[in-house]
């Protein structure tokens, strides 16, 4: 039977996110000849080469290095999921939790939870990384995330999912804009208006469905690819834009000009927000306490 270390997984499974052994020595903290000592004795002990290593042209895993560094994410998340489940036997967690969250919701999800999350179980240090779904979603897949936080829209098959909270697509427009004043807003009065489309996967595409479902053809102003920025367009009288209601949300641009939202008529864009990690992968305990505790606090007090 093969005899390796979870030290010389834990090194090897790090090796897929850098380019060169000299870069993944540097972040790990170690020397280069201590991973290559390490890979050499891994490759020894599988009886496989793991990796190809060429001083000119960088670093190569080869397909059983591939298969290796999957596989060795998912015994190391395992086995912290035991050490952290006997820790939480007495209620405390300890360790790691390597979140994802979709950008668009970032600035109003992450707040409430990191701080709340921290005072109940100041044990567990939550690494975030943010971005649309093409950022992460194959961070998940190579187990770089332990879960994402996104908008249960265009999502692949073989995803687990935890509901966090209930939304809708709302219009917002600045509160001097003409069709303010009315409490809901048909899309097809809407469309004539110049539109601040936020450019993102999958909200773009998921705007473009919206029209396309009515028959209407939006009259594009921008597209831009941060909300803060659609907002501040916004406000400034320069069209109106269509955004998921989110919570802790406050009725005023990053500069100070008051907009308003409101829901659309017929109500159009309902969907969820949600957890996600793959199938077959089981979440640690203070993972899926982090998520428990998202959901606990965001649930409920989803505002436009």
């Amino acid at each position: 039977m093969p005899k390796f270390t979870l030290r010389q997984l834990e090194l090897f499974a790090a090796l897929p996110d850098h380019p060169t052994l000299s870069s993944a020595a540097s972040a790990l903290h170690i020397s280069e000849s201590a991973l290559s000592h390490a890979l050499s004795e891994l490759e020894a002990a599988v009886g496989e080469q793991l990796c190809v290593r060429r001083k000119a042209r960088g670093m190569r895993l080869t397909q059983a290095g591939q298969y290796l560094a999957g596989r060795a994410r998912t015994i190391l998340k395992e086995t912290d999921g035991l050490v952290s489940e006997l820790a939480g036997v007495g209620g405390v967690l300890r360790g790691p939790v390597a979140l994802g969250c979709y950008i668009g919701l970032a600035s109003n999800v992450l707040p409430s939870v990191l701080e709340g999350f921290g005072k109940l179980q100041p044990g567990v240090d939550i690494g975030i990384t943010v971005g649309d779904h093409g950022d992460l979603l194959p961070r998940l897949e190579t187990g770089a995330l332990d879960a994402a936080i996104v908008y249960d829209i265009g999502l692949p098959a073989g995803l687990q999912r935890q509901a966090i909270y209930q939304t809708e697509v709302m219009a917002v427009l600045a509160e001097s804009h003409p069709l303010a004043a009315k409490p809901e807003l048909d899309l097809a009065d809407l469309a004539p208006e110049p539109l601040i489309m936020l450019e993102s996967v999958p909200s773009t595409g998921y705007t473009q469905l919206m029209f396309a479902e009515r028959g209407l053809t939006p009259t594009l102003a921008a597209q831009v690819p941060q909300i803060d920025l659609v907002r501040a367009l916004v406000g400034r009288g320069l069209g109106y834009s269509l955004l998921m209601s989110r919570p802790n949300q406050v009725p005023v641009t990053t500069e100070g000009l008051p907009i308003v939202s409101r829901p659309l008529l017929p109500r159009a864009g309902g969907t969820s927000v949600v957890a996600v990690w793959p199938n077959g992968m089981a979440l640690s305990a203070r993972a899926q306490a982090v998520m428990d505790y998202a959901s606990e606090v965001l649930e409920g007090i989803v505002t436009a």
